[in-house]
Formats: C-alpha cells, structure tokens, sequence
C-alpha cells in the first residue's frame, strides 16, 4: 500500500507540472495521510536535519563565486590563454572554445553557467570564420557539461551529502574524468574540422603578446589553484574554500578586471539565492521522502530485485547506467542524485563498485542528460546564446552524446580512471 500511494501520487503530481521539491513534499505528506508510516512531526524535523549540514552550504557559496566571475571578465582572460595555447591546431576555435569551458568548469561548478560565458564570445567568434553555427552551438554545448564534472562541482557536493562520502575525495575524483572528457572532445573537434577544412588562427603571437595575455590571465588562473589547492592541501575544507572563492572572486572582478562594481553585488547574490532556493527546497523535501522510502526498505527490495536478476557487474552497472541516462533527459539533476542515491547505493555496494568511482558515473551520466532533447538544459541555454532553431541543435548534439558516453563507458570499466588520483594523493575516500 505505501509503495504504491508513494511513487503514483509523486508521478501524478510531476505530470501536473508541480515543481519537484513541491512534488516530494506532497506525495509524502499523503503517504503519511493515507499509512501513518510517520508522523508529520518526524518528517517535518527530518526536512529540517537534511538542511542542517555544513558541507551544504558550499552550494549557494560556488554559485555565488561562479556568477560573479563569469559576469566579472574572467572567461576572457581564460579565453586568451586558450587562444594562445590552442589557437593554432586544426580546428583551433573549437579548440580553444572547450579549453576555455575546461578553465571556467574550474571556477563555476555549473553546466549551463560555463555554456553562457563561453557561448556568448566563441559562438559568434566560430561563426564569423566560417564554422557551421549549429556544430560551434552543439560543440559549446557538449563542453559545458565538464562543469559538474571538474572541480569544485555543485552536483558533485549534493552527491557526497546523500552518499555520506568525501566532498574532497569527490572533487580530485572528478578531474581525470574531466580533463578526459575535454580531451575526446577535443579529438571529435579535430576530425570533424580536419574534414571540414577548419584551419587553426594564423595569429603569430610574439613573446611579448603571449607573457601579456598570461599576466592579464594569472588572477583567473590562480581560482582553481587557490580554491582546490587548498582543499587538498588540508588548509580548508570544500565550505570554507567557497567563501574564499566568493571574497576572491569580488575582489578581481571589483578591483582587478573593474567589470563589476559594487552595486550589482546584491543583484548578482539575490539572483544566486534564487538558484539555489529550488535546490534547498528540494533536498529538504526529498530527506523526508527517503525516510519513509529507508522505513518502508525499498532500498533493500530494489537491490534484491536487480540481484535477482542477475549478478554479473557489468550487466548490473550497464542497467543502472542506461536507467541514469534516461532520467538525466526529463529530472533536474540535484534532484536526480537526491532521489535515487539512497536506493542505487545498496546496489552498487553489493556488487564491489566504490561509491565514489559512482559517484563519478552518476554525475557524468547526468550531465550526458543536459544535452540530450526533450530537455536538455545546454541545449536551451545554446539555442538562447546562438539564436538556431532547437530543433536542428537537437540533431547536431548526436555525435557528441556519442563521444561522451564513450567516455562515460571508459570510466564505468576502469575504476583508476577515478580513484587512482584519490589514492595516490592520500584523500580520503
């Protein structure tokens, strides 16, 4: 009887367009109506002590930092040293394009955010060389998505609080898969430009120009050393390092850059509070959801199912994997990790795979998701950027899902991909 009036009432409610966090609220308010499984005390106190963690606040933190830097003048700086440093290969915008949205996943620790502040200067810089707008579009697209993946990651933090594991472990855990996924990007963006006739930028950049347009860089470069950096290196935890991003990112785009001043700063954190709202809703919501799912073991029954079925790991993780990328196209992502984390892990623990290595796959197949239509968040925020018709970038983004789930499939089947650099750096994980 639970089961059933749980999960029906929260699928009624999602095809009534009633937004998510609303959504887990109400079908556990009339789960309890209907069962008393708890009390609505229990669960109101449970919303509350799923909000009343430390590492959370690292989420309104990073968004903060990651808005007021890419509003800031950061990712044309970042920009520059891509153009000198990948200006010059086949394809070379294209190749600069996803080296800058490597450098800027560094800073924001969102999908969409890096597809802005990159897609709004290169799209157009692609372009006007000659490059087809919806392959510049889909590529810029495609790229953003090492935002979840490099560090420090948003999602990356939801996860490590659901999952009860390491936001650092997480976070050094994500940049191998991250630097792989730009790198095989990249090599997509080679061939397709290499059969396309694409050349590099003929710019010759003298010594001069390039230790310039290095110095102008080095404030936005130093982000992600000092924020990481500091992570590993013991000085500061994940919480701590996004309230030195925030003060650190103020102040270059105050003082250094001069392209914020003082008085959009409410603006621009107002709007970061309106980001993450939903997400805090959501993950308050969804902890008095889990309580009556882990009450009710469907945790345990959803595990002993999938074992039943088989218990060959490959087999296992596949159908978790293909399950991941299907609701990655129509779930919010925090959402999808706060929801299914709690009935996935016991499987995936059951069959030897460390919550971390799936942590990585999860995160990964969830951002396969922001450039997959009917949704695809990407897609949206390059169709805004670029101008073209949702439709075509909804055919030109094919190739790159298959790229990135390449990648997705190396990383399923090589765990050193993930904790080879945890380990050898001592993190905890």
């Amino acid at each position: 009887m639970l089961i059933p009036v749980l999960f029906s009432s929260f699928i009624v409610f999602l095809l009534f367009t009633v937004p998510i966090g609303i959504a887990l609220g109400l079908a556990s308010v009339l789960t309890i109506y209907v069962t008393s499984v708890i009390s609505l005390e229990t669960f109101a106190q449970t919303m509350i002590a799923g909000l009343n963690s430390f590492p959370l606040m690292a989420v309104p933190l990073f968004t903060f930092a990651g808005d007021i830097m890419g509003r800031g003048g950061i990712s044309k700086r970042l920009l520059g040293v891509a153009g000198l440093l990948f200006g010059r290969f086949t394809g070379g915008l294209g190749m600069v394009a996803i080296a800058a949205c490597l450098f800027f996943a560094a800073i924001s620790g969102t999908g969409s955010a890096t597809v802005a502040a990159i897609g709004f200067i290169m799209i157009p810089s692609m372009v006007n060389k000659g490059y087809d707008k919806v392959f510049s579009s889909s590529m810029i697209a495609s790229a953003g998505t090492v935002g979840v993946i490099i560090p420090p990651s948003i999602p990356m933090v939801i996860y490590s609080i659901a999952a009860g594991v390491s936001v650092s472990g997480m976070f050094i855990a994500g940049v191998i898969p991250g630097l792989l996924v730009g790198l095989v990007l990249m090599g997509y963006t080679w061939i397709y430009s290499k059969r396309h006739g694409y050349t590099g930028d003929s710019t010759h950049y003298t010594l001069r120009q390039s230790i310039k347009i290095i110095i102008e860089a080095v404030p936005a470069l130093l982000v992600p050393v000092i924020v990481l950096g500091g992570i590993y290196g013991g000085v500061f935890t994940p919480t701590e390092a996004a309230s030195i991003a925030v003060v650190y990112g103020i102040f270059v785009s105050l003082f250094v850059y001069k392209e914020v001043d003082a008085k959009s700063l409410p603006a621009i954190a107002f709007n970061s509070v309106l980001i993450c709202s939903t997400v805090l809703i959501i993950i308050g919501t969804s902890a008095g959801f889990g309580r009556i799912l882990t009450i009710s073991q469907v945790p345990v029954r959803i595990a002993e199912f999938i074992l039943g079925i088989t218990t060959n790991t490959y087999l296992i993780i596949f159908m978790i994997n293909i399950m991941l990328l299907i609701v990655g196209t129509f779930m919010e992502t925090n959402a999808s990790i706060i929801i299914l984390v709690p009935i996935l892990l016991p499987v995936i623990q059951q069959i030897g795979i460390h919550p971390i290595q799936f942590g990585v796959i999860m995160v990964l197949n969830l951002a396969i998701g922001f450039i997959t239509p009917p949704l695809g968040a990407n897609l949206f925020m390059a169709v805004q950027v670029s101008g073209i018709k949702f439709d075509d970038i909804a055919k030109g983004i094919v190739p790159w899902i298959i790229v990135l789930i390449i990648v997705l499939a190396l990383i399923t089947v090589i765990p050193a991909l993930t904790l080879w650099l945890p380990n050898i750096l001592g993190v905890a994980i």
